[in-house]
């Protein structure tokens, strides 16, 4: 089946016969609204639109298709409303990274329900590394530079990484200098292989020499194989803070290092017109943005 976002824009397009106008409709770049229409083309295989130099036009295949998807989405539309009006429940999907997930999103859903209590929310977890908007999600916790031309972003708060062990590894092993860490069980992410060279670079000190490694596809397994008192191992901050005021943590060595990355909330453009998404929004920042 072809794409509903490229069969609306073509909708909209062919209704208006001018890519400029459909984007101002949708809330999307005319750029964006001619590239999800050739992707529509390219899918059938048919031209829908003559493109003369400052107007549209339709085709015959073009005509009877914008015929059929008005009907199509009148109907659905109509039917939505139908739906909205007679259960009146309204759904965010949220997009997060499996460890934010669980240690900032859960604790606090609570007070989202007492904020809005007749939206339901979808959490969908994406691999920890997520850098790009899923594209069936409402809103999105990104990591990166915040260079997303296409999204409107938020930023919530620096990731930052330190050297973290369990108590009794730190008892045991007496880590006063980053020397002390030669030797020791140095636990890695899978997906971030060079982090303790990258943490050395930053602090401009000579790698550690890992007496042996641990690898774990998920920060929550590293933060988890750490507090077991299973080596030394980097974690994020401030996402790892209930587990060091519980005492499950401590820091290896006074160490912080800041990875230049930051965590932000993001959504499309057209998203910001829905009450719901206006008002999780503001809850998020609420919420994460003083936790930098």
């Amino acid at each position: 089946m072809p794409s509903l976002r490229a069969l609306r824009a073509f909708q909209v397009a062919g209704r208006h016969l001018s890519f400029k106008l459909a984007a101002d409709e949708l809330f999307i770049t005319p750029s964006a609204v001619s590239h999800q229409v050739r992707n529509l083309e390219s899918f059938l295989g048919i031209d829908l639109f003559f493109r003369k130099t400052r107007a549209l036009e339709l085709t015959a295949a073009g005509r009877k298709y914008h015929e059929f998807l008005d009907g199509m989405f009148a109907r659905l539309e109509a039917e939505t409303h139908q739906l909205l009006t007679e259960f009146g429940r309204r759904i965010i999907r949220l997009c997060v990274p499996p460890f934010f997930a669980r240690e900032l999103l859960l604790p606090r859903l609570n007070s989202f329900q007492q904020v809005m209590p007749d939206t339901d929310i979808r959490v969908v977890t994406q691999p920890s590394l997520m850098k790009e908007h899923p594209p069936d999600a409402d809103l999105s916790i990104l990591l990166g530079s915040g260079d997303w031309p296409e999204l409107v972003t938020y930023p919530l708060f620096p990731r930052r990484i330190v050297a973290a062990c369990s108590p009794e590894l730190k008892k045991k092993a007496r880590f006063k200098k980053y020397t002390d860490l030669d030797g020791q069980t140095l636990i890695v992410h899978e997906n971030r292989p060079h982090s303790w060279v990258n943490w050395a670079q930053a602090l401009d000190i000579k790698p550690p020499s890992a007496g042996k490694i641990f690898r774990f596809d998920s920060m929550a397994a590293v933060v988890l194989a750490a507090a077991e008192g299973l080596g030394v191992a980097l974690v994020s901050w401030p996402l790892s803070e209930r587990l060091f005021k519980s005492g499950a943590l401590v820091c290896a060595l006074e160490d912080e290092v800041d990875t230049g990355e930051q965590f932000y909330l993001a959504h499309r453009l057209e998203e910001q017109e829905r009450p719901e998404v206006e008002s999780i929004i503001e809850w998020v920042l609420k919420e994460f943005q003083a936790d930098g």
